[in-house]
């Protein structure tokens, strides 16, 4: 009996320490894991597509940036007045903008009269554009003659591709 009873106090002390035990504290929660009341506001989400009035802008919503001419023409047909009318509009959205025309000829012809032959280019866009109503002063020309081909090559695709006026935008 004196085994049961040496038993029965250790259980009861035990018992009894452990009921007048401190608890332990709480840590904080590791960096980063709190679990707070407040919530954060979503990430803000990044713009799809092109930003309003920039160049990228300005290709996704023009019909093209380039006109293309007839070999030793500058003249602008039908399917040009097109394009500059879709340019025309973008640049009444944006009349802030300002843009240059840049010509170019194909690799025939000497330098002086590729570089001509591109400034007339540039400026036949450039007044079909003043003719819709954009103003003059928004528009620069600059005229790179056959010196910076979009087709490199010697055949009359080369040449039809080099033959163009590009429109970019410049603020």
């Amino acid at each position: 009996m004196s085994r049961s009873l040496m038993i029965a106090g250790l259980a009861a002390v035990t018992l009894s320490l452990g009921a007048c035990a401190t608890k332990p504290k709480e840590l904080p929660p590791e960096p980063g894991t709190a679990n707070t009341t407040q919530t954060t506001p979503p990430p803000m989400q990044q713009p799809t597509g092109p930003v309003p009035g920039s160049q990228g802008d300005f290709i996704a919503s023009v019909m093209s940036d380039m006109i293309t001419f007839d070999t030793d023409r500058y003249n602008i047909d039908a399917s040009d007045q097109g394009v500059l009318q879709s340019q025309a509009q973008w640049l009444g959205r944006y009349p802030a903008k300002s843009i240059t025309i840049e010509g170019h000829a194909d690799e025939r012809g000497t330098r002086d009269y590729n570089i001509a032959l591109g400034d007339r280019r540039a400026n036949a866009a450039k007044n079909y554009l003043v003719s819709l109503g954009i103003d003059p002063a928004r528009i620069s020309v600059v005229s790179y003659g056959k010196e910076r081909p979009l087709a490199i090559g010697s055949d009359e695709e080369s040449w039809a591709r080099n033959r163009r006026a590009v429109t970019v935008t410049v603020n």
